[in-house]
């Protein structure tokens, strides 16, 4: 992928995760429970729903961005129930890439698997904060494949930062606004991904004292 489009795109995406995380108008609260939030409002990108969830994991940000990250070395399809596989099809720069995440089915099979082909920017920034920054794209190297329906993300990710006073605590909000393509009942879609994002953070705490006690 073109180093110089790959970087417009990144920047463009990280921008505006900045402003999903800055505005707190029009959420709604779907889903409380175990110190995690999960709220919606409308996207403005796709005819689908924005979602946000909030919540504090136990673990240093490094520990926690260990299991979270989207590049090499990551440990999230050793935990995520969501995701099978993880793959990058391209290293773009040390802190960019182009990944591929296969996911399995779901909801009894009403979901059937899907893959992702995504742009990935990872930002630090001064208080600590490391963010992904991501959103679907096209790329030579992974056409759509058997078995597998391609699913598209608007810009998503997430922040993973320290709790002043609190070293061994980290703050992680996460953004979804994914387009899983298929004919799906939109009640599928809508119960589905705020239940897949609270057990994100249960399964991601678990993780975290497996792997770093």
């Amino acid at each position: 992928m073109d180093p110089a489009l790959a970087a417009q795109i990144s920047e463009v995406v990280a921008e505006k995760m900045l402003q999903y995380r800055r505005d707190e108008s029009g959420w709604k609260i779907c889903r409380e429970g175990n110190g995690v939030s999960v709220s919606w409002r409308p996207s403005v990108e796709f005819p689908g729903n924005l979602y946000r969830g909030e919540g504090i994991v136990n673990g240093t940000p490094e520990q926690v961005w260990d299991c979270v990250k989207p590049l090499a070395g990551t440990l999230r399809d050793k935990w995520d129930e969501n995701v099978n596989s993880f793959e990058i099809i391209e290293s773009i720069t040390d802190t960019q890439c182009v990944s591929r995440t296969t996911t399995p089915s779901a909801v009894m099979k009403l979901i059937s698997p899907r893959d992702f082909v995504d742009l990935v920017l990872v930002k630090t920034y001064e208080d600590g904060t490391i963010s992904s920054n991501a959103t679907s794209v096209e790329h030579l190297l992974c056409p759509p494949k058997p078995g597998y329906v391609r699913g598209f993300n608007h810009p998503c990710g997430c922040f993973c930062g320290p709790l002043p006073g609190e070293p061994n605590k980290t703050s992680l909000v996460t953004f979804f606004q994914t387009d899983l393509s298929g004919y799906l009942p939109q009640g599928v879609v809508d119960s589905f991904f705020p239940r897949s994002m609270a057990g994100f953070y249960a399964n991601l705490q678990k993780a975290v004292k497996k792997f770093y006690g």
